[in-house]
């Protein structure tokens, strides 16, 4: 099954938190602390996997959660870091926030790695707050907290060549030819509904990836059918492989028909029409003597809108094949590789880790006031401390003074004796 599309959830590893510890070792008096430090929580890391060509694992495992980091020991012993957890993707999948929509990255190279989201770092043990005014601290610091994202995944295949065309023009039997895939083939539109990707091995030409890619019929670009769904995977192609069919045996014009899918490329992406294109009239083998005027007018028709490359083929006796791949092999290898260039404004942006706090002044039920802070620093350095221990709550107050909040709460007009509640803990302001 191919699934070029899919919704997942991600997690990073929670740090672990620092230990309460004091030394009690026999004949060791007055042992100071010796607690120590969680370990470092597990990275969300995506890596390219050469061997998978389709997102059809995270149909049925949605939810990717890395190690959180293992709580400090006593005895100075730090926490296990988390593992880190490392998914693997096809090459050309790009990852994209799901809510809004806007480009993470594009993992479009062999083997490449990206960090999606960092572990949370370890908290301290006490160890780490001794001094020499306070030798026996008895509180530790939580180690940081997780990071989580909805994700979607969109792959884009990676082809040197894209075969383009209407349903039943011969794509899928000219892909079995060349390469060892093995398309569904039958004499009905949309036998292939997803696409095919193959290399290129036959007789003397080798080495370079074509995929047959279905479903771009009239209207395509607006969404009709799977064109959307579809036309993506040619984004990254160096060189488009135009299929007609010459034949007109289901009534089609050909020239109608090469107009209309270019004109759908064009409405698509603009960059993506510019492409250089090989012309290839297939089923020359079921055509007559008669069909020659109309089929010479054809490509003349063709040459007059740009194209010089067209090549009369039939791709299920093989006549035309060899010379086909053999200008295919050379104009892929004197194109430049296709890169996915998106516009500054469709690129997600990681906001910085910052711990923060906002001071307001209030009014309670009551009718008087108090000042207010909250924020994650406030709910950080709450859960890091016990209040209610007269060296703890020490360092607490050196905390709101180092980080300003002190002198903050002056400039909001705090005189001695107002409230000040930091979420639920209160304490009269003491300048």
């Amino acid at each position: 099954m191919f699934i070029d599309i899919a919704k997942i959830y991600v997690r990073s590893g929670k740090g672990g938190d620092g230990c309460v510890s004091f030394r009690r070792e026999k004949y060791v008096p007055l042992g100071g602390p010796d607690g120590g430090d969680g370990g470092r929580g597990g990275d969300i890391v995506f890596e390219v996997d050469y061997n998978i060509n389709t997102l059809i694992d995270f149909k049925y495992n949605r939810r990717f959660l890395a190690e959180n980091g293992e709580n400090g020991g006593t005895c100075k012993c730090y926490g296990k870091d988390g593992k880190d957890l490392i998914i693997k993707v096809p090459e050309g999948t790009i990852i994209k926030h799901a809510e809004t929509g806007k480009v993470i990255t594009d993992l479009c190279e062999k083997n490449q790695k990206f960090v999606l989201l960092k572990g949370g770092k370890g908290g301290k043990g006490n160890a780490r707050f001794c001094t020499s005014t306070r030798q026996c601290p008895d509180f530790a610091e939580p180690g940081m907290p997780s990071d989580e994202m909805e994700l979607t995944l969109e792959l884009r295949l990676i082809a040197d060549v894209g075969l383009i065309g209407f349903p039943n023009v011969g794509k899928s039997t000219l892909i079995s030819k060349i390469t060892n895939a093995r398309p569904k083939i039958a004499n009905y539109h949309f036998t292939t509904l997803h696409p095919n990707l193959g290399v290129v091995d036959f007789k003397d030409i080798k080495g370079f990836v074509i995929a047959d890619i279905p479903g771009i019929i009239e209207g395509a670009s607006k969404g009709i059918g799977l064109g959307l769904e579809f036309l993506k995977h040619i984004e990254r192609t160096r060189v488009l492989v135009h299929i007609l069919d010459v034949s007109q045996i289901e009534g089609r014009d050909a020239l109608e028909d090469f107009k209309l899918i270019n004109k759908e490329l064009l409405e698509y992406n603009e960059i993506l029409s510019s492409r250089p294109q090989i012309v290839v009239l297939n089923k020359s083998d079921i055509t007559f003597d008669e069909d020659r005027e109309r089929i010479e007018n054809l490509k003349k028709d063709i040459i007059s809108l740009g194209y010089e490359n067209i090549f009369e083929i039939s791709a299920a006796t093989g006549k035309g094949i060899h010379e086909l791949l053999k200008k295919l092999k050379e104009v892929v290898d004197n194109t430049d590789k296709t890169i996915l260039e998106f516009e500054e404004e469709d690129m997600y942006v990681f906001e910085p880790k910052r711990f923060t706090y906002e001071i307001s002044k209030e009014i309670d039920d009551l009718g008087e006031e108090y000042y207010l802070v909250t924020g994650s620093f406030v709910d950080r350095l709450l859960s890091s401390v016990n209040i209610y221990n007269f060296s703890s709550l020490r360092y607490f107050h050196k905390v709101l003074k180092n980080k300003g909040i002190i002198d903050e709460l002056k400039e909001f007009g705090v005189q001695d004796g107002d409230l000040v509640k930091l979420n639920d803990f209160e304490f009269e302001f003491m300048g």
